[in-house]
């Protein structure tokens, strides 16, 4: 498996009170990880939350290896395109691409050749083709590599 991405900063299992915020992201750069996040724009400031704005984080942030930032509005998927951040849009497509050309499926659709599975736990995917995992429980998936 080439990537490793952690679903909103959870390793072990979903945590409400750590996702998307900016520390519990960085522990998971640091361990090697990559992250998928939920990125917001309003106005000049970015956010990151996922089903609301919620912590405040500087562009610059934005800007580190290894980060999947998925667009929660089109303010930050418009900026992020601009500032060549790696970043989708998808709400329930069964697969969409992202700016760096990676095929991010949707929960529940694999198997599918050289995708990313996204939650791959919740349907007891087949993984054996895709090129990459988003989980909750990624340290599970680290250890199986």
């Amino acid at each position: 498996m080439k990537h490793l991405i952690s679903h909103r900063g959870n390793i072990n299992g979903k945590n409400p009170l750590f996702e998307n915020n900016p520390h519990q992201i960085m522990a998971c750069l640091k361990m090697g990880l990559e992250v998928e996040i939920d990125v917001w724009k309003i106005e000049d400031q970015w956010f990151l939350g996922h089903d609301t704005p919620q912590n405040p984080i500087d562009e610059s942030f934005l800007l580190q290896d290894k980060l999947w930032c998925h667009a929660k509005n089109y303010d930050a998927l418009h900026a992020m395109k601009t500032l060549d951040i790696h970043c989708f849009w998808h709400e329930k497509d069964m697969v969409t691409i992202t700016s760096r050309g990676f095929l991010w499926a949707y929960p529940g659709n694999q198997p599918l050749k050289e995708t990313i599975a996204v939650m791959p736990e919740l349907f007891d995917d087949d993984i054996s083709q895709c090129l990459g995992i988003c989980s909750d429980y990624i340290l599970k998936f680290k250890e199986n590599k």
